[in-house]
């Protein structure tokens, strides 16, 4: 990811449209702000939502509130709950997906 040319920014997450994504299971909304190929997400997950696919993209991700599920399709899964970030480059480890049980509010840089 490298950032793109853009002045100091304040965004007020409050003002951006969500757009809503379907999981396999429940929902995820998305406030974006696109600058180039650089996207910044505030993200929140429904209680008992599943991805409706594996990503191999690069992502920093902080979770903000309730608790995300990351499995990678070698098998390691990961809890991450408020506080706890991960990090990982395109094609940089085994394709990723994410899941919740109770819901979970992310911080997304990709």
């Amino acid at each position: 990811m490298k950032f793109p040319a853009m002045p100091f920014t304040v965004t007020d997450w409050s003002k951006v449209p969500p757009t809503e994504h379907p999981g396999d299971t429940g929902h995820a909304l998305w406030r974006t702000v696109s600058v180039g190929d650089l996207r910044v997400r505030l993200v929140e997950y429904s209680p008992g939502y599943t991805a409706d696919h594996w990503c191999d993209r690069g992502h920093v991700v902080c979770v903000l509130e309730g608790e995300l599920h990351t499995e990678l399709r070698d098998g390691r899964h990961f809890v991450l709950t408020p506080g706890n970030s991960y990090q990982v480059s395109d094609f940089g480890d085994a394709a990723h997906r994410s899941s919740t049980e109770t819901g979970a509010k992310l911080f997304i840089v990709d």
